[in-house]
């Protein structure tokens, strides 16, 4: 990719990256990063979306490293940052006053799901492809940042659901473990679905098991995950040395799955906050990342 294909973008792209980061200087770093990496690709069949993918998962795997709420506020930008004022009046226009909140209040992955989606208007099949994951996880981590922006409390309904949802997976997982047949085929919706990206599928799985009992003989006597909270839904990581190498997210809906992710791509598994489900605590985990005291086996 040559300098002029990728500053053609650079304007979008700067708005986008400083709009999930909330930092100018942070969003110029963002966009350093994204040319080197342009400047070794050679060729590429869309720049805007290539670039898009580029800088969303640079600015993901930024947020990632923020250990604290006081780094994210502190990198909220003074009124005399410098930038494009026009530019920044139309998007803080669109957004109202919920550029404060989306900074303290959203994950990283919500916030992305809510920049791209309600300000820059994308639609969910290519942030999904932009952010590794499936329309149904960027549509409920979109919802969930809208959600909080208006400052919606979390209904006891939604409580509930969330609770039993919980209980759906966590049943799943044993009688995966377990090897129980039935047991799966009862807990998965009559036309649910598995997607694999194209790490899990270089490695022998397939694109898609399609059907209860196709995803219930895929999970049938595997053993090895343990719990986790993977950007906020319920799902299982593979550890390998302590470090997490591939993620399974489960989409739970009227007391069944309806639909699972296999995620091994290594730059969207740094992107994810996967956190461990223990009985009594959690323990955040990230590819590359140490866990201290955990095995491979659940």
């Amino acid at each position: 990719m040559d300098v002029g294909e990728f500053e053609a973008e650079r304007p979008r792209l700067l708005m986008i990256a400083t709009r999930i980061l909330g930092s100018s200087a942070d969003a110029d770093d963002v966009l350093q990063e994204a040319w080197l990496r342009a400047s070794r690709a050679g060729r590429v069949e869309s720049v805007p979306a290539w670039l898009t993918t580029v800088v969303t998962r640079l600015c993901l795997d930024h947020l990632r490293r923020r250990r604290t709420r006081a780094e994210v506020i502190d990198a909220i930008p003074d009124a005399d940052a410098g930038g494009d004022p026009d530019a920044d009046a139309v998007l803080a226009e669109r957004m109202g006053g919920a550029v404060q909140v989306v900074l303290d209040a959203l994950g990283p992955a919500e916030r992305a799901a809510f920049v791209l989606h309600d300000v820059f208007g994308y639609p969910f099949e290519q942030i999904g492809s932009v952010m590794g994951r499936s329309v149904t996880a960027v549509r409920q981590l979109a919802s969930r940042a809208r959600r909080k922006v208006r400052g919606q409390p979390e209904s006891a309904d939604e409580r509930v659901a969330r609770a039993e949802s919980r209980e759906v997976v966590d049943a799943f997982l044993s009688a995966a473990r377990g090897g129980d047949l039935q047991r799966l085929l009862s807990l998965l919706a009559p036309d649910a679905i598995m997607r694999a990206d194209l790490v899990a599928q270089t490695m022998g799985t397939e694109p898609h098991y399609v059907g209860a009992t196709a995803v219930a003989e895929r999970f049938r006597g595997a053993r090895g995950a343990v719990r986790a909270s993977i950007d906020g839904d319920l799902g299982a990581a593979w550890i390998h040395e302590h470090v997490v190498k591939s993620a399974f997210v489960f989409h739970v809906e009227g007391g069944v799955v309806r639909e699972v992710e296999l995620i091994a791509d290594p730059e969207v598994l740094a992107t994810l906050d996967v956190v461990r489900l223990r009985s009594r605590s959690r323990t955040p985990l990230r590819a590359g990342d140490m866990d201290p005291g955990t095995s491979d086996q659940p």
